[in-house]
């Protein structure tokens, strides 16, 4: 089987699929998002559209605490389920920031989506932490 460029499959999907959001700004600007589970940013572009890109990197949260760093093959495009290789990342903050810089930058994987995955990281890294209980202690220093 073939495969078909990715720049012909973003002209067709661009402006019509079902993950489409649009949202109407001030007046008639209108801003697209997208629901694309390989999509780190959520918008509707090439650049981040794991519709079209041969490699796509996402990062979601794990069924534990932990998160999930997903990246896809570029030999199996045609079965999507075996085309993501998946880690679960459970250490801390710093370790897995090096962990998604080194995956997605130093194997030339898409350098171009750095600061992207790093920001989704740290949202995510950040949503997960528990809050401490029990009331805060004051410094009563007089």
């Amino acid at each position: 089987m073939a495969t078909v460029p990715g720049q012909l499959v973003w002209e067709i999907v661009k402006r019509n699929n079902c993950f489409i959001v649009k949202q109407f700004g001030r007046g008639n600007a209108k801003v697209q998002f997208s629901k694309e589970t390989n999509n780190l940013c959520n918008l509707n572009s090439y650049k981040h559209s794991g519709l079209a890109n041969k490699k796509t990197v996402t990062i979601q949260v794990a069924e534990e605490q932990g998160v999930v760093l997903g990246t896809t093959k570029t030999k199996k495009q045609n079965k999507p389920k075996l085309s993501v290789n998946k880690s679960v990342l459970k250490k801390e903050f710093p370790r897995m920031a090096k962990a998604v810089a080194n995956q997605v930058v130093d194997n030339y994987y898409r350098p171009d989506l750095k600061k992207a995955a790093l920001a989704r990281l740290s949202v995510i890294s950040k949503g997960l932490r528990v809050a401490k209980s029990g009331p805060r202690r004051r410094n009563r220093q007089a």
